[in-house]
């Protein structure tokens, strides 16, 4: 590490077939940055509505840029997620659809490898000559396997490949690129991986860029150096979490040490930010900041207490609202207007084809997702989703689908036939999805239902 910038660094925090895509002209192709939290709600920021928990850096680019009122993210939980964001396609065609995993050649269990010869986002932005890096946590692929990011239109890769390790802030190993580096449970992840994704701005400030930041914060253990958690000291009445047997760590302050960490990262966007600006590239520069799913209540954290979900029901592993409804927060200066608030329909899977219009490059045709260009910048035609799907094999199994009018039906124990039961909700008239009128409305209940075969083929390895 540079040790100036670690100094300076420490104390800021402290306070397929392939199709053309329709083009859009842009002068100069921008440096893209992609920041997706690990199950923050989307009522844990600001701009959302979040009224105790600080995030000054998020709500700017807001305010800066396009807030999305109706982003969905690509599953309830992590691996899938990630896929469906770098791959463009949803849960009924993702190669990925759970976080089951796999053995590295480490002999450690990792999540399911991204097949080779699926098109990335990665892949993507390299046609047009990016230089392409990925700092966080992956969740696609351990080491040996075909799913590292370097097989995957990567350039470089810091932090955790499996998931599971990333639930503790003081790991014992992460990887850069394919080699591991040991740390002996002595360091602060977040704090690493925010000095590497620094650098690869910094080293990279000469050429166009894609960085995906993917930091765990606020996932799993909450933990948090002391020096952070004095900002929230005494604020709110606690109940002190003991631990659990799947290996959350005890807190005393759960309240004060979740909103630390929200705060936490939010000054590391606002660093982020900084060194663009430093080094002359905030202008060019289109920054996105989003949530992998929806909120967790584990390792202490009581979701209720800060309206994290916000308005809606459900968090991380739901199929309601709340496990699936993202904040998206996206500015690119002088393109997109400023303090714009939109209701476009958008997902996860939507990324891969802007992205493809953007920068002009082909773009597979075997996806799901619709690029958002036209929402960013005022220019051609919006296109709308049919609908949005879901699938999750996880407890009991789920699905759902909502189509453009709000309604959208649930179906749960979808894994056991004689045990599956179905629920619908329009989400534009009870957002909060507290009133099943499913027997109010029964064809439109059997349309939906009858649309789900169109939206998905059988994956072997997740199935119900």
């Amino acid at each position: 590490m540079k040790n100036t910038r670690k100094i300076l660094f420490s104390a800021a925090l402290l306070s397929s077939g392939l199709t053309m895509a329709r083009t859009t002209t842009v002068e100069k192709l921008p440096n893209v940055i992609y920041i997706m939290a690990d199950d923050l709600g989307i009522g844990d920021l600001g701009c959302y509505g979040q009224r105790q928990i600080k995030t000054p850096n998020i709500d700017g680019i807001a305010q800066n840029g396009m807030k999305f009122m109706q982003h969905y993210s690509g599953s309830t939980v992590s691996a899938p997620s990630r896929c469906a964001l770098i791959t463009g396609k949803h849960m009924g065609h993702a190669a990925i659809r759970g976080n089951a995993k796999v053995a590295g050649s480490d002999g450690l269990l990792y999540e399911t490898p991204l097949p080779a010869g699926e098109v990335t986002v990665a892949d993507i932005f390299k046609t047009k000559n990016y230089v392409t890096g990925c700092v966080g946590k992956w969740g696609m692929g351990g080491p040996g396997t075909e799913g590292m990011p370097g097989k995957h239109g990567f350039d470089y890769f810091y932090g955790y490949l499996g998931q599971r390790f990333a639930h503790s802030y003081y790991p014992e190993f992460l990887h850069e690129n394919e080699q591991k580096i040991m740390l002996d449970g002595k360091y602060y992840s977040h704090d690493l991986m925010l000095e590497k994704a620094l650098n690869f701005i910094d080293e990279n400030a000469q050429k166009p860029f894609f960085l995906y930041f993917s930091p765990t914060i606020p996932h799993a253990d909450l933990d948090i150096m002391g020096e952070a958690m004095t900002e929230y000291e005494g604020e709110f009445c606690e109940t002190p979490f003991g631990g659990s047997r799947d290996g959350y760590k005890s807190q005393q302050n759960p309240r004060a040490a979740y909103a630390a960490m929200v705060t936490y990262l939010d000054k590391s966007v606002g660093l982020i930010i900084k060194e663009l600006k430093e080094k002359g590239l905030y202008d060019h520069t289109i920054i996105v900041f989003t949530s992998d799913n929806g909120v967790h209540s584990e390792g202490g954290h009581d979701p209720s207490y800060f309206d994290s979900n916000g308005p809606f029901r459900g968090q991380k592993r739901d199929l309601y609202e709340g496990g699936i409804r993202t904040p998206f927060v996206i500015q690119w200066p002088g393109v997109i207007p400023q303090g714009v608030v939109t209701n476009h329909i958008s997902a996860f899977w939507d990324f891969l084809p802007t992205i493809g219009e953007l920068v002009q490059a082909d773009i597979p045709q075997n996806i799901d997702g619709i690029s958002y260009l036209p929402t960013l910048t005022g220019k051609g035609t919006q296109k709308e989703h049919d609908c949005i799907y879901y699938e999750f094999f996880e407890f009991g199994g789920k699905q759902s689908i909502m189509t453009p009018d709000g309604w959208k039906l649930v179906r749960l124990e979808v894994s056991d036939p004689s045990k599956t039961y179905e629920e619908l909700y329009n989400i534009y008239t009870d957002p909060a999805e507290t009133s099943n009128v499913i027997k109010q409305y029964p064809d439109v209940a059997r349309k939906l239902k009858n649309m789900i075969g169109g939206q998905r083929v059988e994956n072997a390895r997740f199935h119900f």
